[in-house]
C-alpha cells in the first residue's frame, strides 16, 4: 500500500489504504484516491484515510485555496468524505458532490450536493450516467489533467483496463455486458482524455482512451 500520497503529474496526487467494508484477499484489498489541484479548486476524488491520515491531510492542507470539492463515483466510495469537510470548511467552501444515494451514509447532509451530469462543477469537472438499467455509479471527466475517473465499472487489471462484472462472467453475463452495458461506456470515449484513475488497481497515464476502447471490445472480468 502507498498510504503516503504519491505524485503522479503536475497537481494530480495518488495514495492507497485498505478497503474499509470489504477483504477479499488480493484483488480488491487496497482502494485508491485522488488528489487534484486546479486554479482555485482542490478536487479529492473517493477519498478514504489511511490509519496514519497525517501525509494525506498536510497535501490537501497544501493544495486547498478557495474551495475544495470531494467527488463521490458511487455511494459505497462516501467513506473519510464528512471527515475531510469537517476539518476543512472552516479554512475553504467545502462540498461533498455525489449521487443521491451518497447522503444515506452521511451523518450531516448540509454540506453534500447532488451529482448530476448537467451541472458542470468545479474545475470543468463533468459526470456520467452509465448502465441500463441505470448504475448509481457516474464517472467522472477531470479535464483539467485530461483524466477519466472511474469508482467500480473500471479497473485495472495485470496492466490492462477492464469492465468489471457484478457475477461470474457466463455466456449471460457476457451477452449483457456486449448488448446492454459497455454501450452505455462508449460515450465516454467521445470526451478528452488520455489518463484513467481507477479505484481498483494502477492508474493508465497514457494512453488511456485506447486501453478503455480495448476493453469495451474485450469480454467483461470477474475476480
Amino acid at each position: 500500500m502507498t498510504p503516503s500520497p504519491t505524485k503522479l503529474a503536475d497537481g494530480l496526487w495518488r495514495w492507497t489504504a485498505r478497503h474499509p467494508e470489504w477483504h477479499p484477499g488480493e484483488f480488491g484489498a487496497q482502494v485508491a484516491s485522488f488528489a487534484l489541484e486546479t486554479d482555485d479548486d482542490a478536487v479529492l476524488v473517493d477519498p478514504l484515510l489511511p490509519p496514519d491520515a497525517d501525509p494525506v491531510l498536510d497535501l490537501i492542507e497544501d493544495i486547498v485555496d478557495k474551495r475544495l470539492s470531494i467527488l463521490i463515483t458511487v455511494p459505497y466510495h462516501v467513506r473519510s468524505s464528512e471527515e475531510i469537510r469537517r476539518r476543512f470548511k472552516s479554512k475553504a467552501e467545502t462540498t461533498i458532490w455525489g449521487h443521491p444515494a451518497c447522503a444515506k451514509r452521511l451523518d450531516d447532509t448540509s454540506g453534500f450536493k447532488e451529482l448530476t451530469p448537467e451541472e458542470e462543477l468545479p474545475a470543468g469537472v463533468t459526470a456520467h450516467h452509465i448502465g441500463k438499467p441505470r448504475r448509481h455509479e457516474m464517472p467522472l471527466h477531470l479535464p483539467s489533467h485530461k483524466a477519466l475517473a472511474f469508482g467500480d465499472a473500471v479497473a485495472e487489471v495485470d496492466g490492462r483496463l477492464v469492465v468489471w462484472a457484478t457475477a461470474t462472467v457466463d455466456k449471460k453475463v457476457e451477452r449483457f455486458h456486449r448488448e446492454r452495458f459497455n454501450p452505455t461506456l462508449e460515450p465516454l470515449l467521445d470526451l478528452d482524455f488520455d489518463r484513467v484513475l481507477v479505484t481498483h488497481g494502477k492508474p493508465v497515464m497514457k494512453g488511456g482512451r485506447e486501453q478503455l476502447r480495448s476493453a469495451l471490445e474485450a469480454p467483461p472480468w470477474s475476480r
